[in-house]
């Protein structure tokens, strides 16, 4: 099954809004000055590139994904002329080599088939001494909300095992994508965790997003029939830990690292 990413909106219903709360607290350990030249690679809907633009004062941000529609989406949302979106692959970035100050990638080098060749394209681009940060989340153990469903899902059917992004994944792992970057020569690593709350007002909030389509649990969802999906959302409803008010909260983990060019 091929991983699905053409709906800006359906990702942020599902991801995008618990991806900001892990962009903020990364930015924030990230620690970049004032005026600085940004990239964001894998940039999806623009909620990294967003937040740059708030709070870092940036001289310019480049932002690029492979999703045509995750671009269009943030070029709807984000106009400012400092900001610059394209559609491009992580590992064969078109820019300058040492011409980025700071180069950030969220969530997504997972997806890309050469993860190492992309972070050897994050070190090119950057200037010697320039910082690169990269934060995923933490599939296998940390993401509450996907292990409960994957949980699930295998209690139902085998085949979804293989479909588990906390299997798929091994670069979402403590200390492997640490090792990575070591590995491509970045300096003065740094490695840390980073968590979040999720909570869902109900148990609507938390399935409904599951239909959307995007993300391989959402795909693996609408991929099945009608009667296997709600026994799907049935042993969900009966798993899940509901509160007395009907919300449910939830852990979000990610790792983060950081060095410099």
């Amino acid at each position: 099954m091929n991983d699905s990413w053409l709906s800006g909106i359906a990702y942020e219903k599902f991801m995008g809004r618990w991806s900001t709360l892990v962009a903020q607290k990364f930015l924030s350990w990230l620690a970049i000055s004032p005026t600085r030249s940004w990239l964001d690679v894998g940039c999806g809907t623009g909620s990294l590139t967003a937040l740059i633009l708030e709070a870092y004062q940036p001289k310019e941000i480049i932002s690029i994904d492979s999703s045509s529609d995750f671009i269009s989406h943030a070029q709807r949302l984000i106009t400012d002329p400092i900001v610059h979106f394209r559609v491009g692959l992580a590992q064969s970035l078109e820019l300058d080599s040492n011409s980025m100050d700071a180069a950030v990638s969220g969530l997504v080098l997972n997806f890309v088939p050469q993860p190492k060749v992309a972070i050897s394209e994050m070190l090119r681009v950057t200037k010697p001494g320039g910082k690169i940060g990269i934060f995923l989340w933490d599939y296998a153990d940390g993401m509450q909300m996907l292990r409960y469903f994957w949980d699930a899902a295998m209690e139902l059917d085998n085949n979804a095992n293989d479909l588990d992004e906390g299997v798929r994944f091994p670069l979402c792992q403590e200390g492997q994508l640490e090792s990575l970057i070591r590995e491509v020569g970045l300096k003065q690593v740094e490695a840390t965790a980073i968590e979040v709350k999720t909570v869902f007002q109900n148990f609507d909030d938390y399935w409904q997003p599951f239909l959307g389509n995007v993300g391989p649990a959402p795909a693996y969802a609408m991929s099945l029939n009608l009667t296997n999906r709600q026994k799907l959302e049935d042993k969900l409803r009966n798993s899940l830990p509901i509160d007395d008010n009907g919300s449910i909260s939830l852990n979000a983990r990610a790792w983060a690292v950081k060095g410099t060019a």
